[in-house]
Parts: structure tokens; C-alpha cells; sequence
């Protein structure tokens, strides 16, 4: 497979600097394996607009080590930006949180100004801040009666 500027398709090293989008989309009408590494590679190193396309298309990649890699990049890409693209809030959305795009919603919730989410994201975003407080919250009691239980228990003996 061709090697360039530092880029193995095959083994996959040196994609994490790509910085080329149109060697991606070469790469993608090839068939390349490695495209879900290496849109984390676009993610760092393009605008959002120009690896936003490629991300997505790699979300719908049929390996799904690859299509997980893909939502990665759409995570970094949330943190790096501070916003994502239609495309990718809808691709992230339709994934739903709790298999692969969990990682990258709650990257996208703790990246992006509330103000810039879409309204799906919006609702996500209270969802997860008032169950993370309640969370909080019940662990905190359980920790306390814990303590209080030991206290009893060692002054019992």
C-alpha cells in the first residue's frame, strides 16, 4: 500500500498527524482499513469543516473498531472546536448515548457552550447534570451511614 509523508495505511502508523483531507478521501475510494484512525488524525490537524464530512462517513464505516475511532475523532473534535457540525450532532444523536458515542456526547456536553447545543443535546445535557447531583448525592448518604455504622460498630466493641 502506498506510504506518504509519513502515512502507512497498512500498519496504520503515522496516521494520527494526517493533515490532508483529500489524501483521506483517496484513501476512503481505495479502501483503505485504517480511515477511523485516521480522521483523529483530521480531527486534530483541520478545521472542523473540513474533517466534519470525513468523520461522519467514517461513523458509518462497516468495522466497527473503525467506526468507533471515527467517533472519537468527533469528540476531539467537539473539545478542539467548541462546537460540532449539523452532521455530526445528528450522526452522535443517532447513535444515542450508552454504546459508542457515549464518550463523545459527554464530550460534546462538557465542551460545547450550552448556548450552541442543539436542542436533543440541550435535554441530554440537563438529563445528565441533574442524574450526575443526584448520583452525587446518594453517594454521599451511603458514604455517610457507612461512617456513621463503622463509628457505632467501634464504639459497640
Amino acid at each position: 500500500m502506498p506510504v506518504s509523508r509519513g502515512w502507512d495505511w497498512e500498519s496504520g502508523e503515522g496516521l494520527l498527524r494526517l493533515d490532508d483531507p483529500g489524501e483521506w478521501d483517496l484513501a476512503f475510494e481505495r479502501g483503505e482499513a485504517r480511515l477511523g484512525t485516521a480522521v483523529i488524525g483530521l480531527a486534530f490537524h483541520c478545521s472542523l469543516a473540513e474533517a466534519s464530512p470525513r468523520i461522519a462517513r467514517a461513523m458509518r464505516l462497516p468495522d466497527a473498531a473503525q467506526r468507533g475511532f471515527a467517533f472519537t475523532a468527533a469528540g476531539h473534535a467537539a473539545r478542539l472546536n467548541g462546537e460540532l457540525t449539523p452532521e455530526l450532532y445528528a450522526a452522535l444523536r443517532a447513535e444515542g448515548p450508552g454504546g459508542v458515542a457515549e464518550h463523545p456526547i459527554r464530550d460534546t456536553l462538557t465542551f460545547v457552550p450550552f448556548r450552541k447545543l442543539p436542542p436533543w443535546f440541550k435535554r441530554r445535557w440537563v438529563y445528565v447534570t441533574v442524574r450526575d447531583g443526584l448520583e452525587g448525592w446518594w453517594l454521599r448518604c451511603v458514604h455517610a451511614v457507612e461512617d456513621s455504622w463503622r463509628a457505632v460498630r467501634g464504639h459497640s466493641s
